[in-house]
Protein backbone atom coordinates (compact mmCIF):
# COMPACT_ATOMS: atom_id res chain seq x y z
CA UNK A 1 0.00 0.00 0.00
CA UNK A 2 1.18 3.51 -0.78
CA UNK A 3 2.32 5.45 2.30
CA UNK A 4 0.20 8.61 2.64
CA UNK A 5 1.82 9.71 5.88
CA UNK A 6 3.39 12.80 4.28
CA UNK A 7 0.06 14.13 2.99
CA UNK A 8 -0.86 17.60 4.27
CA UNK A 9 -3.46 18.58 1.68
CA UNK A 10 -6.22 16.97 -0.35
CA UNK A 11 -7.07 18.14 -3.88
CA UNK A 12 -10.55 17.16 -5.01
CA UNK A 13 -12.15 17.03 -8.43
CA UNK A 14 -15.68 18.49 -8.57
CA UNK A 15 -17.96 16.89 -11.18
CA UNK A 16 -18.23 13.15 -10.60
CA UNK A 17 -16.16 13.17 -7.39
CA UNK A 18 -17.84 15.63 -5.03
CA UNK A 19 -21.07 16.32 -6.91
CA UNK A 20 -23.39 14.51 -9.27
CA UNK A 21 -23.82 17.39 -11.72
CA UNK A 22 -25.05 15.29 -14.64
CA UNK A 23 -28.75 16.21 -14.20
CA UNK A 24 -28.00 19.93 -14.59
CA UNK A 25 -25.60 19.40 -17.48
CA UNK A 26 -27.98 17.07 -19.32
CA UNK A 27 -30.87 19.49 -18.84
CA UNK A 28 -28.82 22.38 -20.22
CA UNK A 29 -27.72 20.22 -23.15
CA UNK A 30 -31.37 19.38 -23.88
CA UNK A 31 -32.25 23.07 -23.75
CA UNK A 32 -29.39 23.82 -26.17
CA UNK A 33 -30.48 21.18 -28.68
CA UNK A 34 -34.08 22.34 -28.53
CA UNK A 35 -33.07 25.97 -29.10
CA UNK A 36 -30.93 24.96 -32.09
CA UNK A 37 -33.72 22.80 -33.52
CA UNK A 38 -31.72 19.58 -33.25
CA UNK A 39 -32.68 16.04 -32.28
CA UNK A 40 -32.54 15.30 -28.53
CA UNK A 41 -29.81 13.17 -26.95
CA UNK A 42 -30.48 10.88 -24.00
CA UNK A 43 -29.32 12.13 -20.60
CA UNK A 44 -27.37 8.89 -20.09
CA UNK A 45 -25.42 9.64 -23.27
CA UNK A 46 -24.62 13.20 -22.18
CA UNK A 47 -23.37 11.81 -18.85
CA UNK A 48 -20.61 9.99 -20.76
CA UNK A 49 -19.40 13.30 -22.19
CA UNK A 50 -18.69 14.88 -18.80
CA UNK A 51 -15.14 15.29 -17.58
CA UNK A 52 -13.10 17.26 -20.11
CA UNK A 53 -14.88 20.58 -19.82
CA UNK A 54 -18.01 22.13 -21.32
CA UNK A 55 -16.59 22.74 -24.84
CA UNK A 56 -15.93 19.00 -25.17
CA UNK A 57 -19.38 18.16 -23.80
CA UNK A 58 -21.07 20.55 -26.24
CA UNK A 59 -19.12 19.26 -29.22
CA UNK A 60 -19.84 15.61 -28.44
CA UNK A 61 -23.51 16.33 -27.73
CA UNK A 62 -23.88 18.11 -31.07
CA UNK A 63 -22.10 15.29 -32.88
CA UNK A 64 -24.32 12.72 -31.17
CA UNK A 65 -27.44 14.63 -32.19
CA UNK A 66 -26.34 15.22 -35.79
CA UNK A 67 -24.54 11.91 -36.32
CA UNK A 68 -21.48 13.61 -37.81
CA UNK A 69 -18.54 15.85 -37.01
CA UNK A 70 -19.33 19.53 -36.41
CA UNK A 71 -17.43 22.67 -37.45
CA UNK A 72 -16.28 25.54 -35.25
CA UNK A 73 -19.23 27.75 -36.23
CA UNK A 74 -21.75 25.21 -34.99
CA UNK A 75 -19.72 24.57 -31.83
CA UNK A 76 -19.63 28.30 -31.16
CA UNK A 77 -23.42 28.55 -31.48
CA UNK A 78 -23.80 25.52 -29.25
CA UNK A 79 -21.53 26.95 -26.57
CA UNK A 80 -23.37 30.27 -26.53
CA UNK A 81 -26.69 28.48 -26.11
CA UNK A 82 -25.37 25.99 -23.55
CA UNK A 83 -23.79 28.66 -21.36
CA UNK A 84 -27.04 30.63 -21.35
CA UNK A 85 -29.10 27.63 -20.27
CA UNK A 86 -26.53 26.16 -17.88
CA UNK A 87 -26.27 29.43 -15.98
CA UNK A 88 -29.95 29.01 -15.14
CA UNK A 89 -29.68 25.28 -14.41
CA UNK A 90 -26.34 25.21 -12.54
CA UNK A 91 -26.73 23.71 -9.06
CA UNK A 92 -30.49 23.21 -9.13
CA UNK A 93 -30.39 19.44 -9.55
CA UNK A 94 -26.79 18.74 -8.52
CA UNK A 95 -26.16 16.97 -5.22
CA UNK A 96 -23.18 15.64 -3.23
CA UNK A 97 -22.46 11.93 -3.49
CA UNK A 98 -22.89 9.72 -0.45
CA UNK A 99 -20.15 10.31 2.10
CA UNK A 100 -18.97 13.61 0.63
CA UNK A 101 -20.12 15.99 3.38
CA UNK A 102 -19.06 13.55 6.07
CA UNK A 103 -15.71 12.99 4.36
CA UNK A 104 -14.98 16.70 3.96
CA UNK A 105 -15.88 17.27 7.60
CA UNK A 106 -13.54 14.48 8.69
CA UNK A 107 -10.69 15.73 6.50
CA UNK A 108 -11.10 19.22 7.93
CA UNK A 109 -11.14 17.84 11.47
CA UNK A 110 -7.90 15.99 10.70
CA UNK A 111 -6.25 19.31 9.92
CA UNK A 112 -5.80 18.68 6.20
CA UNK A 113 -5.93 21.65 3.83
CA UNK A 114 -8.33 21.18 0.93
CA UNK A 115 -8.46 22.48 -2.60
CA UNK A 116 -11.05 21.96 -5.33
CA UNK A 117 -9.47 21.40 -8.75
CA UNK A 118 -11.90 21.30 -11.67
CA UNK A 119 -12.05 21.86 -15.42
CA UNK A 120 -15.32 23.74 -14.93
CA UNK A 121 -14.88 27.50 -15.42
CA UNK A 122 -14.92 29.88 -12.45
CA UNK A 123 -18.20 31.31 -13.73
CA UNK A 124 -19.92 28.04 -12.85
CA UNK A 125 -17.62 26.55 -10.19
CA UNK A 126 -18.05 29.13 -7.45
CA UNK A 127 -21.87 29.40 -7.65
CA UNK A 128 -22.11 25.59 -7.68
CA UNK A 129 -19.96 25.19 -4.58
CA UNK A 130 -21.98 27.88 -2.82
CA UNK A 131 -25.37 26.46 -3.80
CA UNK A 132 -24.44 22.97 -2.62
CA UNK A 133 -22.93 24.19 0.66
CA UNK A 134 -19.41 22.93 -0.04
CA UNK A 135 -17.56 26.21 -0.60
CA UNK A 136 -16.55 26.65 3.04
CA UNK A 137 -14.43 23.51 3.04
CA UNK A 138 -11.93 24.78 0.47
CA UNK A 139 -8.97 27.09 1.03
CA UNK A 140 -8.19 27.03 -2.70
CA UNK A 141 -10.39 26.65 -5.77
CA UNK A 142 -8.68 26.20 -9.14
CA UNK A 143 -11.06 26.19 -12.09
CA UNK A 144 -10.65 25.45 -15.78
CA UNK A 145 -9.84 29.08 -16.57
CA UNK A 146 -7.57 29.77 -13.58
CA UNK A 147 -4.40 28.62 -15.35
CA UNK A 148 -3.62 28.31 -19.08
CA UNK A 149 -3.92 24.52 -19.24
CA UNK A 150 -6.64 22.29 -17.76
CA UNK A 151 -6.35 18.74 -16.48
CA UNK A 152 -4.87 16.38 -17.67
CA UNK A 153 -2.05 18.93 -17.62
CA UNK A 154 -0.47 19.25 -14.15
CA UNK A 155 -0.88 23.05 -14.05
CA UNK A 156 -4.14 23.21 -12.03
CA UNK A 157 -2.83 20.83 -9.37
CA UNK A 158 0.45 22.70 -9.09
CA UNK A 159 -1.43 25.98 -8.74
CA UNK A 160 -3.61 24.50 -5.99
CA UNK A 161 -0.49 23.29 -4.17
CA UNK A 162 1.03 26.76 -4.47
CA UNK A 163 -2.08 28.38 -3.02
CA UNK A 164 -2.20 25.88 -0.16
CA UNK A 165 1.50 26.23 0.59
CA UNK A 166 2.33 22.55 0.12
CA UNK A 167 4.46 20.53 -2.26
CA UNK A 168 2.93 18.09 -4.78
CA UNK A 169 4.29 15.08 -2.86
CA UNK A 170 2.53 16.42 0.26
CA UNK A 171 -0.81 16.54 -1.56
CA UNK A 172 -3.13 13.81 -2.72
CA UNK A 173 -5.54 14.12 -5.62
CA UNK A 174 -8.97 12.48 -5.40
CA UNK A 175 -10.82 12.14 -8.69
CA UNK A 176 -12.91 9.93 -10.92
CA UNK A 177 -11.27 9.83 -14.35
CA UNK A 178 -8.16 9.50 -16.49
CA UNK A 179 -7.93 13.30 -16.51
CA UNK A 180 -7.35 13.27 -12.76
CA UNK A 181 -4.94 10.35 -12.89
CA UNK A 182 -2.82 11.86 -15.67
CA UNK A 183 -2.75 15.30 -14.04
CA UNK A 184 -1.72 13.87 -10.67
CA UNK A 185 1.05 11.74 -12.12
CA UNK A 186 2.36 14.70 -14.14
CA UNK A 187 2.29 16.93 -11.05
CA UNK A 188 3.93 14.34 -8.79
CA UNK A 189 0.90 13.88 -6.51
CA UNK A 190 -0.45 10.55 -5.24
CA UNK A 191 -3.90 9.82 -6.71
CA UNK A 192 -6.98 8.04 -5.37
CA UNK A 193 -10.01 7.39 -7.58
CA UNK A 194 -13.69 6.88 -6.81
CA UNK A 195 -15.66 4.37 -8.92
CA UNK A 196 -18.97 6.22 -9.22
CA UNK A 197 -18.20 9.32 -11.30
CA UNK A 198 -17.74 10.33 -14.92
CA UNK A 199 -14.92 8.30 -16.41
CA UNK A 200 -16.19 8.52 -20.02
CA UNK A 201 -16.94 4.80 -20.07
CA UNK A 202 -13.44 3.81 -18.93
CA UNK A 203 -13.28 1.38 -16.01
CA UNK A 204 -11.38 3.14 -13.20
CA UNK A 205 -9.80 -0.22 -12.38
CA UNK A 206 -7.76 0.21 -15.57
CA UNK A 207 -6.43 3.64 -14.65
CA UNK A 208 -3.06 4.40 -13.05
CA UNK A 209 -3.73 5.26 -9.41
CA UNK A 210 -2.66 4.54 -5.84
CA UNK A 211 -6.00 3.15 -4.81
CA UNK A 212 -9.74 3.10 -5.47
CA UNK A 213 -11.97 4.20 -2.60
CA UNK A 214 -15.75 3.79 -2.41
CA UNK A 215 -16.39 7.24 -0.95
CA UNK A 216 -14.75 10.40 0.32
CA UNK A 217 -15.38 9.24 3.87
CA UNK A 218 -13.08 6.31 3.15
CA UNK A 219 -10.39 8.77 2.00
CA UNK A 220 -10.57 10.49 5.38
CA UNK A 221 -10.27 7.17 7.17
CA UNK A 222 -7.33 6.08 5.03
CA UNK A 223 -5.39 9.30 5.58
CA UNK A 224 -6.17 9.40 9.31
CA UNK A 225 -4.91 5.86 9.77
CA UNK A 226 -1.50 6.80 8.32
CA UNK A 227 -1.05 10.20 9.96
Amino acid sequence: MTDFGAVRAVLLDLDGTLLDTAPDLAAAAADMLAELGLEPVQAATVRRFIGKGIPNLVRRTLESSLGCAVDERRIGAGLESFFFHYEKRNGRLSSPYAGVREGLTALHAAGLAMGCVTNKTTRFTLPLLNMTGLAGFFSAVVSGDTVPRKKPAPDPLLEACRRLGVGPAESIMVGDSANDSLAARAAGCPILLVPYGYSEGVDVQSLDCDGIVPSLLHVAGLLSSQS
